[in-house]
């Protein structure tokens, strides 16, 4: 399709484009130097994380509601990138707490609460490779999904809620705590990792569909030979 296509494209002048802001335009920080640049890709790759556990949690309950496979291949999909992303997201951040409080890990709020969140859909997705019957791991991953939501929020208000050494990059009033040229590498960023998702799941989805026809192709024509026989 056409417009895919060009949606590829779009998604890779994106990540050029916030690859070029995050370590040409943007200066770098008064206090960590250049190790900065990485706050770029951690906070567009936890931003996305809690996003696909979002779409996760809206497919989990359309799917109990409709009962339809599509909304369960949506829950899938989401939750596979999820990982990826919230896996970026935990690394980087590991990496950044290195330069910045001198240890690769605090177990802090906003870190436990990422780690917790981390585990949990790994957990879903191991869930989903023990259970053989469709329907049952369907509505069982469905319930997980929409579960384990319960810790989106507790991730993004962590460092609101209780007291943490992880720095607070937006406020209450909406504010960014960066100078002009880091908050333009960072909207960059988050907007070019969410199109990255949206391009991810959509390639998915239509691996997710391929692998459905298949598996009805192989059913039916397995129904038609042991008639045969």
């Amino acid at each position: 399709m056409r417009w895919r296509t060009a949606f590829t494209w779009l998604v890779f002048l994106s990540v050029e484009i916030s690859l070029f802001l995050a370590f040409l335009y943007a200066p770098p920080d008064v206090v960590l130097g250049e190790t900065q640049r990485i706050f770029y890709f951690h906070v567009a790759s936890a931003w996305n994380g809690l996003l696909a556990f979002t779409v996760v949690f809206v497919a989990a309950v359309a799917y109990l509601m409709k009962r339809t496979p599509e909304w369960d291949r949506l829950a899938l999909a989401s939750t596979e990138i999820g990982v990826v992303f919230i896996t970026m997201g935990v690394v980087t951040g590991s990496i950044w707490a290195r330069f910045a409080w001198g240890v690769w890990w605090e177990w802090e709020p906003r870190l436990t609460s990422s780690f917790v969140l981390w585990l949990m859909y790994v957990t879903l997705l191991v869930l989903r490779n023990l259970v053989e019957d469709p329907d049952r791991r369907a509505r069982l991953s469905a319930v997980f999904g929409i579960v384990a939501f319960v810790d989106v929020p507790v991730v993004f208000m962590s460092i609101r809620w209780w007291r943490s050494v992880h720095p607070v990059v937006v406020e209450a009033g909406g504010k960014l705590n960066l100078e002009p040229p880091m908050v333009l590498a960072l909207v960059a960023s988050v907007i070019s990792f969410t199109l990255l998702y949206l391009l991810l799941l959509m390639e998915r989805l239509t691996i997710s569909k391929l692998e459905a026809d298949l598996a009805d192709i192989k059913r039916t024509w397995k129904e038609r030979t042991s008639g045969v026989e």
